[in-house]
């Protein structure tokens, strides 16, 4: 059933209609009365003598003067529809725009209520790392730009505060080498281990929104346990200080010796250097293809790295540079 509101709204619309039933059904009433013959001298005979049937305001229940007052108002209706579905959108106090500064409300459905769960983005903004929200609406990238100059804190004031969050893992990129230096031992130590919290029954306890209640784990000294990050670095300034890879460790076939050849040349041939002819081209993809291939197939286990294949070149090159030219006779 419509409210109050509504009802006083169709009837506050529909009285304008009403008024013109009647002034059309007066109308018909003043043609109906005419004595003149034909429809043109009853037209004009109904207009001189309007007044004799506006005189009365009881309306009229005759059916011709109640079909032309339904005519009347109904043909208004159809104009008045029209111009509405037809006329331009305008938004009033609207035309230059409609956006606005966000506020504390617009925000918090895109919060998970535990702090810890979010990504910082301000001092009272965050964003739930939530993949799937309760409501599926709130979901959002979890992409977030930060641009700024040197100095205006993009390090400090925000990637800080979120790997302080120790709530995923973490690929940085660290120019300046001090990242590692001020955040390293936090990630060391981890974030305390979890276990459920259990009632009486033996049973995890839930909270109000179903998720499980869980404490710090402690040992038999009532110490919290911690899981430490497993820290990875990669150092192309100072290799003694970075972590090492070894691509002779994913080598499973010579389709995979070829993949890495061609992967190799095209990384260290520098982007000045000009291309010069293809048999050379080839002649390296294959004196490649066939050390990696000897030092895989043939090579013991502790000699299938990068350090054999360079010192095989070197040995190549040396060997070369040694051999004694050719004399000619004549």
């Amino acid at each position: 059933m419509m409210d109050a509101a509504r009802i006083k709204r169709h009837v506050l619309l529909n009285i304008p209609y009403a008024l013109l039933f009647w002034f059309f059904s007066k109308c018909g009433e003043a043609y109906r009365l005419s004595p003149a013959d034909g429809v043109l001298y009853k037209l004009l005979d109904a207009f001189g003598g309007i007044n004799a049937a506006f005189a009365s305001p009881a309306p009229t229940f005759d059916p011709f003067d109640l079909i032309v007052g339904l005519v009347g108002a109904a043909a208004v209706y159809g104009i008045v529809l029209h111009r509405k579905k037809n006329r331009k959108k305008w938004r009033k106090d609207m035309e230059y725009g409609s956006a606005r500064w966000g506020s504390r409300k617009d925000i918090v459905p895109f919060i998970d209520p535990k702090p810890d769960n979010n990504i910082i983005l301000t001092a009272t903004e965050s964003l739930t790392l939530n993949g799937r929200p309760k409501i599926p609406k709130n979901a959002r990238n979890k992409n977030v730009l930060i641009v700024g100059g040197s100095g205006s804190g993009k390090t400090r004031f925000w990637l800080k505060p979120n790997l302080m969050q120790l709530h995923s893992s973490y690929v940085i990129t660290d120019p300046k080498g001090t990242i590692l230096i001020e955040t390293g031992k936090l990630l060391q130590r981890g974030v305390p281990k979890m276990k459920p919290r259990r009632g009486k029954d033996g049973k995890p306890i839930k909270d109000k929104n179903g998720d499980v209640v869980t404490e710090a784990a402690r040992d038999k000294r009532g110490k919290i346990i911690y899981e430490p990050y497993e820290i990875k670095v990669l150092n192309t300034i100072d290799f003694s200080k970075s972590m090492k890879y070894n691509p002779f460790a994913y080598i499973r076939s010579e389709k995979d010796i070829l993949k890495f050849t061609t992967a190799l040349i095209a990384n260290t041939k520098g982007e000045d250097s000009k291309s010069g002819e293809d048999f050379w081209q080839k002649a390296e993809v294959l004196l490649y293809c066939a050390l990696i291939g000897y030092i895989h197939f043939e090579g013991p286990e502790e000699e299938k790295n990068m350090n054999s294949l360079v010192e095989m070149i070197n040995a190549m090159e040396v060997f070369l540079s040694s051999e004694k030219p050719a004399t000619n006779y004549i």
